[in-house]
């Protein structure tokens, strides 16, 4: 299994990403899959989760600012982030059962 993430970087307060994760050895739209972040300094956060049956759930901090979504025929699942804030700093990496990928680092500016 290999969860690859792409799509951070560093972006003023205000601006947006798209975070991807590309999966191979397993079927996305067939598992829950999760963006976490990790900050430095602060503990693992999960950010949002799309179940198997497309329904999706985000913690406090980015509601209303992320969307997770899935791409089956692309395998691929996405963290599309808006109205960034410095606060969203850190490295985010996708998940699904015991497996996760390396993370992508996004940064966000003052």
């Amino acid at each position: 299994v290999q969860l690859v993430e792409s799509g951070g970087g560093l972006v003023q307060a205000g601006g947006s990403l798209r975070l991807s994760c590309a999966a191979s050895g397993i079927i996305v739209s067939f598992n829950a899959m999760d963006w976490y972040r990790q900050a430095p300094g602060k503990q693992r956060e999960l950010v949002a989760r799309i179940s198997s049956g497309g329904s999706t759930s985000y913690a406090d901090s980015v509601k209303d600012r992320f969307t997770i979504s899935r791409d089956n025929a692309k395998n691929t699942v996405y963290l599309q982030m808006d109205s960034l804030k410095p606060e969203d700093t850190g490295d985010y990496y996708c998940s699904c059962q015991i497996y996760r990928g390396r993370g992508t680092q996004v940064t966000v500016s003052s």
